[in-house]
């Protein structure tokens, strides 16, 4: 099944592999998908919907063990201050529901601010733009197909 972020990809001559995975509402979590698709959850990155004081709505790429660095967030964007957008807006602005949220294809050309972290695997997932379904990816092709800027915004977990 191809989707808007996977027509992206093509049109951009960037090869990908599409995964799908069996899809729990109840547990959209970065790390169930990584399980489903047999992947260490570090290389599955999930889309965060932001909004800075000074750039207005911005996405963010962080991998699916980690949390967002607001203050981090911030300062790579050019904000004094970073908000994530309530879950309610996130359709909206993007498209794409909770779970599906892909920085390819969205409704806007957002600016895109990537984890470094995406530098260490040879490949990476994201959202296709749809529960159930994930793309399989060089990060570099990924980090040119969204424009991404590249910084350290994601932090561990707290326990």
């Amino acid at each position: 099944m191809k989707t808007n972020a996977a027509r992206a990809l093509d049109k951009l001559g960037i090869a990908y592999e599409l995964l799908e995975y069996e899809v729990d509402p109840d547990d959209l979590a970065a790390e169930s998908v990584a399980a489903k698709i047999g992947l260490e959850p570090e290389r599955v990155f999930k889309t965060l919907v932001a909004r800075g004081d000074r750039t207005g709505v911005i996405l963010a790429v962080i991998p699916g063990n980690m949390h967002l660095n607001l203050k981090a967030l911030a300062a790579l964007s050019g904000n004094r201050k970073v908000e994530t957008v309530p879950l309610k807006e996130v359709q909206p602005l993007t498209g794409y529901i909770r779970g599906g949220v892909t920085a390819l294809a969205c409704k806007k050309d957002y600016p895109v601010y990537i984890d470094e972290l995406i530098e260490l695997f040879d490949t990476i997932t994201i959202s296709a733009g749809m529960r159930g379904l994930q793309i399989l990816i060089a990060p570099s092709d990924y980090i040119q197909a969204v424009s991404g800027t590249v910084g350290a915004i994601a932090q561990e977990k707290e326990s």
